[in-house]
């Protein structure tokens, strides 16, 4: 008798949008500084048609008062529940990805005790002692990084279901000093994959992580306000954009080549692109490069959906907000059918990259 083969398939997936939009016109009246400090002279609305230009952010979504990063998780798990219609006692495993914890309003010391995975479970009531709740720091690849983790856990054996959130409240942990500001928002997304047996494989196909740390640890990490009249020393999430910039159009697409690779399949099987909403400009400039490693220059015109227009980057939830949003048709012009590939990839904090091949049942 032929041994069934074990597929990793999502099965449900949810969102949290927060309620408060973000227009590029916010930005008008701040003050912003330059890393040494020096008060910069061009008109804020010539900053900000610059960054949209580059970014293509015209708003973002920013996390009501009182509400923090379990929060939106809670909610986004919810959401995926019900849309698979699945009782939350039967999950395995809820994986947090965040970088940030809990941060208040008025007190944005990070708060990750209890961890955010068991708030999340608490808050959702699960009472199941053996749903194991924890948390994933990994940078934006985060929640690609736990989706990873959960598939082994589901090929192993040790699982059926496993639950994987990206929540991250970026607004609070930003410098309003600092135009990299504008960039960041606030969101949550959640997946359940779930353990099926067939006779092919399906759902993820192949992966791959890299972490790049020797030379480029800190291109994102904390620091000081960029005004050297800030009250106190504070630690603001800081970016260095252009070597970030140039670290992720050299490294990222040949990674993503490999993913492929892996998976055994060509380029033009693929009939979605969803990649870490970070910069516009930066994610085109990626695939680009990675068609150009196939020697082709012809990208399909819908192969790769964006949200960072509308939602900012909200780091290790733009992955899952994406995916819910064109799995549920929220997307216009992108729509998920059976037999379709879609690369999942993301770079980040670390630096990491990573991605995985995934075949739709």
């Amino acid at each position: 008798m032929d041994k069934k083969i074990i597929s990793s398939i999502i099965v449900g997936s949810g969102k949290y949008l927060p309620k408060e939009v973000i227009p590029n016109d916010y930005f008008l009246t701040n003050e912003f500084y330059d890393a040494s400090g020096n008060r910069l002279v061009k008109p804020n609305a010539d900053i900000v048609a610059t960054l949209q230009k580059i970014t293509e952010i015209r708003e973002r979504r920013y996390l009501e008062e009182n509400l923090m990063t379990s929060d939106m998780g809670y909610f986004a798990a919810k959401d995926a529940l019900s849309s698979a219609d699945i009782d939350g006692e039967t999950l395995d495993y809820i994986i947090v990805a965040h970088n940030f914890g809990d941060i208040l309003k008025d007190n944005i010391r990070i708060d990750t005790c209890p961890t955010l995975a068991a708030r999340v479970k608490h808050k959702l009531g699960i009472k199941n002692p053996y749903t194991v709740a924890y948390d994933l720091p990994f940078g934006c690849p985060g929640w690609i990084q736990g989706m990873i983790q959960a598939n082994y856990y589901l090929q192993s054996g040790d699982a059926k279901r496993v639950m994987v959130i990206g929540a991250e409240n970026l607004s609070r942990i930003s410098d309003p000093h600092d135009i990299d500001s504008m960039i960041f928002s606030d969101g949550a997304g959640a997946v359940i994959l779930e353990a099926k047996e067939g006779d092919r494989k399906e759902g993820i196909l192949a992966h791959i992580t890299r972490s790049d740390t020797l030379d480029h640890a800190y291109l994102l990490s904390m620091g000081p306000s960029y005004n050297p009249n800030h009250p106190d020393n504070t630690r603001f999430l800081k970016m260095n954009g252009r070597k970030l910039y140039e670290y992720a159009i050299k490294t990222v697409a040949p990674t993503l080549k490999d993913c492929i690779e892996r998976a055994a399949i060509d380029i033009e099987d693929l009939k979605h692109v969803l990649i870490h909403q970070a910069n516009a400009k930066m994610d085109h400039n990626i695939l680009e490069r990675l068609f150009l490693l196939y020697n082709k220059t012809d990208i399909p015109k819908d192969l790769m959906p964006m949200s960072i227009q509308e939602l900012g980057n909200n780091s290790v939830a733009t992955v899952p907000i994406l995916y819910d949003l064109v799995a549920k048709g929220d997307k216009e012009n992108h729509q998920i059918n059976s037999g379709d590939y879609s690369l999942f990839a993301s770079v980040g904090a670390g630096m990491n990259i990573n991605a995985f091949v995934y075949l739709h049942p």
